[in-house]
């Protein structure tokens, strides 16, 4: 028995994820709804949707509200939709429904029809020229939401430029930390249990312990032991 995904992603905390549920849900009410939050560009660190693509099965369907929450890479979005073609995925997208599979596979299966007589080699020259179209439109739908990303990119640059130029502080003042209840709890783990301080747990361990990122481990480690020094 097949079964409906939703995939609904957003890049940011601030955005509003229940936005894509709505309209998936609205177009495919019995979707399983995956969500992820994930701030990036390659779908290799997205591990909902790792997940998913780990289980899903040949006559199953992936629906997303739009092709860039697929992927915003033009390149891996594009091998991903193949390769997922080939499975037997089938990939819906409810603002790209031009690129859905169904409308690439109807051009697998041969477009206009052949006759058995020399008007054939012209419709088969059409079919390829339609396969290839089809193949097109997939390919520039995610360079479109890459394109989306980039410019997004830019004019967020140019703002921040602009304010900068106008004297406006942008971002924390030079040489000032930034102080979470998060990075407050991590501190007090490495502080508390890791070797470099009288613990008995590694480096390793008290990654995972504090649940950080090895970067962020480090630099709270040193700022610990320069205050331990001090």
């Amino acid at each position: 028995m097949s079964t409906e995904y939703g995939y609904a992603r957003i890049s940011t905390p601030k955005q509003n994820i229940e936005r894509q549920v709505r309209n998936i849900l609205a177009a495919h009410p019995k979707a399983h709804i995956i969500r992820e939050i994930f701030t990036g560009t390659k779908f290799q660190g997205r591990k909902e949707l790792d997940k998913l693509l780990h289980k899903i099965k040949a006559g199953d369907t992936i629906i997303f509200d739009s092709v860039s929450r697929m992927s915003r890479n033009a390149e891996e979005g594009f091998i991903m939709y193949q390769e997922l073609f080939k499975r037997g995925i089938n990939l819906i997208f409810l603002k790209e429904p031009h690129i859905n599979t169904d409308t690439y596979k109807k051009a697998l299966q041969g477009g206009i029809p052949t006759t058995g007589t020399n008007v054939d080699f012209i419709l088969e020259g059409i079919n390829k020229y339609l396969l290839a179209l089809a193949k097109e439109q997939i390919r520039l739908a995610f360079e479109q939401a890459e394109k989306e990303v980039s410019d997004l990119h830019q004019r967020t640059a140019e703002g921040i430029e602009i304010a900068r130029l106008a004297g406006k502080q942008i971002g924390q003042k030079s040489g000032a930390k930034l102080t979470t209840k998060k990075s407050i709890i991590a501190k007090e783990i490495i502080q508390k249990h890791n070797k470099s301080f009288g613990g008995s747990l590694n480096d390793e361990e008290t990654i995972r312990q504090a649940g950080i990122s090895r970067k962020t481990f480090y630099k709270y480690k040193k700022e610990l032991l320069a205050y331990t020094v001090v």
